[in-house]
């Protein structure tokens, strides 16, 4: 990709950037770039001035308003003769131009009055490729969704509006670009896809979002000197972006894909270990502790407090499972082409294009594998390849997804594990350390302790177990109390709407402990509705700001 577009290039040294204030031209191309609609009547009116005639470059009066979005003086040009159509000695027409600022108002201008939106120049840049190669998403989806311009057509050297967004490192171009269902597996002359490009630049969150939506085989095509996108990073040096693809491969690799059994048990992850060890743990526990044949009879009060811990962590037995088999908050998906063929995709994506998320400019929230517009606080978990909603993280000794639908049975359990865990310990030492044998000398102790292995072996597990479920359940606590989800926590410069007009960290759904903690015991979830009027939350380029 050695080549830009030649012609946008020199239309952005502009007569404004290049004439200096106190010596504009005199023409109606300077008139037209600066949107003077009054010098622009005067020279057409008055001094017979064309509008259809090129300047000594060869460019157009309407490429230059288009390119600075002078739409008052767009509109006029077209009024008095100024052709739509007309190329410059590139090929390229007005709507190119207003494609490289995201010139949404012209180009509106441009297309209703007949301009051709899929015309190619000379190297076979669409509008769609301009665009894509200046991360114009606003612009890219006014043309693609309002006028049907080509999501996926190739330019002369066979690369794709989404190969430039992959090799610019554009990630919401690259997002509505998959949406749209660009093809991923596209090569160009060099037998180069879009991941290859945006791997030969060392562009990680383009790698990611083309790895989460794509297959094995992305990974593994080759160029036409035989490297893969993996060996293409690591000789430019990109070694990070080598490092993911590479355990990309591997992980994809150990999902089975062969054997529908296999993959039944891969899903199962850990839930099954920490299951086991919680009934070794309470085995341990009632034959070593409880009902021990080496330590002293205990009383009623004694023994109630000791059943009370295996009361505790039955009942969290029981919230692990229903925590695991819950739905954690899918968001439905739509139909993906290839499932039913029979079905006609275009309204329902049309219908999703339509959200007001995506009219505000939050382009983050578009799931190119699920095919939606997702809430915002949700996010796609790739190990469950689903959109989750109110996303907080994905557990894999549950074996599941901790979201909105499934977090209160998360919370219950980690509460019933650390306090059985507390209950058990405690009785546990009372019962080992109250029996006489470990007052004596050390060789009765460590007799003593022989004769108690089981007990000392589970209090250290227990103890072990202990601090980290207590961690962990704290943690919980306090995200409930600020209604924060681990997500937002791990990726708070991320998203946009954790961050005050000042850049610094501000939660809107934080409606204070006592509300936040008060929602979520009576609804299971906490409030998603803001606390505190926000600006409008813009991702990634946003709204394009009209002049």
């Amino acid at each position: 990709m050695a080549s830009e577009i030649e012609v946008v290039a020199e239309a952005s040294a502009s007569p404004v950037s290049v004439v200096g204030e106190d010596g504009l031209k005199d023409d109606i191309y300077t008139a037209a770039a600066y949107g003077d609609l009054e010098k622009l009547q005067k020279l057409v009116e008055g001094d017979g001035c064309s509008v259809s005639e090129p300047d000594g470059l060869g460019y157009y009066a309407l490429q230059w308003a288009a390119l600075n979005n002078r739409s008052a003086a767009a509109r006029y040009i077209i009024e008095h003769g100024g052709d739509v159509n007309a190329k410059d000695h590139s090929g390229q027409t007005a709507l190119h131009w207003s494609a490289v600022r995201g010139a949404v108002q012209v180009a509106e201008i441009l297309l209703q009055e007949g301009v051709l939106v899929n015309a190619a120049d000379l190297n076979g840049y669409q509008t769609a490729h301009v665009a894509a190669q200046y991360g114009q998403t606003a612009f890219l989806y006014h043309i693609l969704t309002k006028w049907d311009a080509d999501v996926d057509t190739p330019d002369n050297d066979g690369r794709s509006p989404l190969h430039w967004a992959a090799y610019k490192g554009f990630a919401d171009c690259i997002r509505l670009l998959l949406f749209l269902d660009a093809f991923r597996g596209r090569q160009d002359k060099e037998g180069c896809t879009p991941l290859h490009w945006a791997a030969i630049r060392g562009n990680l969150e383009a790698c990611t979002i083309l790895v989460q939506v794509g297959k094995k085989e992305d990974l593994m095509a080759t160029d036409n000197t035989g490297l893969t996108p993996a060996q293409l990073a690591s000789d430019k040096g990109h070694m990070q972006v080598a490092f993911f693809l590479r355990n990309a491969k591997r992980l994809l690799d150990n999902r089975c894909d062969g054997d529908r059994h296999l993959r039944k048990l891969m899903r199962l992850g850990l839930a099954p270990v920490l299951w086991f060890m919680i009934i070794v743990l309470l085995a341990t526990y009632i034959h070593s502790v409880v009902i021990g044949l080496n330590l002293l009879s205990i009383n009623a009060a004694f023994g109630f407090f000791a059943w009370l811990g295996i009361l505790l962590a039955t009942s969290g037995l029981v919230m692990f499972y229903r925590c695991s088999r819950k739905d954690p908050g899918y968001i439905k998906m739509n139909v993906h082409m290839g499932d039913l063929k029979d079905v006609d995709q275009e309204p329902l994506l049309k219908l999703e294009l339509k959200n007001p998320a995506l009219v505000a400019g939050n382009w983050s929230q578009l799931c190119c594998t699920c095919k939606i517009v997702r809430p915002l606080r949700s996010k796609h978990c790739s190990t469950c390849n689903r959109c989750v909603e109110q996303f907080d993280h994905h557990c894999p000794w549950v074996s599941n997804c901790i979201g909105k639908r499934n977090k209160w049975d998360f919370l219950l359990f980690l509460i019933l594990e650390t306090l059985a865990m507390l209950v058990t310990g405690v009785i546990t030492s009372i019962r080992i350390f109250t029996d006489r044998t470990f007052q004596s000398s050390f060789s009765a102790w460590m007799t003593s302790a022989g004769n108690h292995l089981g007990a000392i072996s589970f209090l250290i597990m227990d103890s072990f177990l202990f601090l980290s479920v207590a961690t962990l359940t704290t943690v919980q606590i306090s995200q409930i109390s600020n209604n924060i989800t681990t997500n937002e926590m791990a990726n708070v410069m991320r998203y946009s709407y954790l961050k005050g007009p000042d850049g610094t960290f501000r939660n809107p759904y934080d409606r204070g402990v006592w509300k936040n903690c008060s929602s979520f015991l009576i609804k299971g979830y906490n409030e998603d509705t803001e606390h505190l009027e926000q600006p409008n939350r813009l991702e990634g380029i946003g709204v394009i700001q009209m002049t």
